[in-house]
């Protein structure tokens, strides 16, 4: 059960924080032209990116609580627990201490996780159209693009998770919440490879994440508009 610990948190902002996500990057991605025939991957990256500064707002506390809930021997005894003591000692201000680290990390993996994920599909089905999209090429690119992004941006992810549980059962204290002066930190301290700690188990969790994301996304938004053309008729 402890490989569970602060998943009420996430849980109960995922599903808001992700259909704030995708409702975002859908009418962004539209409006740049971004569904028409050829290959746009650029304005999918540069849709995503925008979509989860929205997205961030919502799931950042809720991943402080699960990042403090998970460091071994936490203080807390839940995720109730943990946001009053937090809030109490610390503030709003510590739920957000990460935000702009946790942009910095995830702008560029959402870019390029979306990228790759539009660039994938078309490479498989050889098709500029998301009509010739079948579950399984879904899967296919979203697991690709969900793992290579995961794997070049975990050096900002060690950063933020730093940054988020600073403090808790650590006596290590970081110069502000600057993401490069941060990484230089680390890397005088520990060696550059404390940047890559965790590597592995981030790649092995985001790749089928990602996979069953972009699978379910994309089959329940044919379902909803194939629901709305019939409705029309």
């Amino acid at each position: 059960l402890s490989l569970y610990k602060g998943v009420g948190a996430v849980a109960a902002s995922a599903g808001p924080a992700h259909a704030l996500h995708f409702s975002i990057y859908e009418a962004i991605k539209d409006q740049l032209g971004g569904n028409r025939a050829g290959h746009n991957p650029l304005i999918s990256g540069f849709a995503g990116s925008v979509a989860t500064a929205f997205n961030d707002a919502i799931m950042t506390p809720a991943d402080v609580i699960k990042q403090r809930l998970q460091v071994s021997h936490t203080p807390y005894a839940g995720v109730v627990d943990c946001f009053q003591k937090v809030y109490a000692k610390e503030g709003v201000r510590a739920f957000y201490r990460s935000y702009w680290t946790t942009l910095v990390m995830n702008v560029p993996y959402v870019a390029m996780h979306f990228s790759v994920y539009d660039a994938a599909k078309r490479a498989i089905t050889g098709s500029d159209t998301a009509d010739d999209d079948t579950l399984s090429v879904q899967v296919m690119a979203g697991g690709l693009a969900g793992g290579s992004a995961a794997a070049i941006t975990t050096p900002f992810d060690v950063v933020k998770t730093r940054l988020q549980t600073e403090g808790v059962l650590s006596a290590n204290r970081y110069k502000g919440v600057s993401v490069l002066p941060t990484m230089r930190q680390i890397a005088q301290e520990e060696g550059w490879q404390a940047l890559w700690r965790g590597v592995r188990p981030r790649v092995m969790f985001n790749t089928p994440a990602a996979a069953i994301c972009w699978g379910t996304y994309e089959t329940l938004k044919t379902v909803l508009n194939e629901g709305g053309k019939s409705n029309e008729q």
